[in-house]
């Protein structure tokens, strides 16, 4: 059974940096997509990035490009988030999919974690 558990959530200031962990587990084959989606409160989820097991390819949402980084690590995937804004508030989740290609909605993840709240002050 798959399991997915985020951490590194946190508040901090506009301007600041965080990373989030996700520790995957019960992954039995390596072709996998994992990302990173978050949620805003009143605001649906949406995606922020992914990137294929092999790291040969990664997908950022535009608000994320040139700020954000996914990447992995054995079993962890983390999300390297820089030059943090208060718009960036929300519930990170991580999940695994099958489906590689830009800008993926929910329902290319079939697994996901139960988040981890950032809170980027302004």
């Amino acid at each position: 059974q798959v399991q997915l558990v985020e951490s590194g959530g946190g508040l901090v200031q506009a301007g600041g940096s965080l990373r989030l962990s996700c520790a995957a587990s019960g992954l039995t084959f390596s072709n996998y997509v994992m990302g990173w989606f978050r949620q805003a409160p009143g605001k649906e989820r949406e995606f922020v990035a992914a990137m294929t097991w092999s790291g040969s390819r990664s997908y950022y949402a535009d608000s994320a490009k040139g700020r954000f980084t996914i990447s992995r690590d054995k079993m962890m995937v983390y999300l390297q988030m820089s030059s943090l804004k208060p718009e960036d508030t929300g519930v990170y989740y991580c999940a695994r999919g099958l489906v590689a290609r830009s800008n993926p909605l929910e329902q290319d993840f079939g697994s996901w974690g139960q988040g981890t709240q950032v809170t980027v002050s302004s």
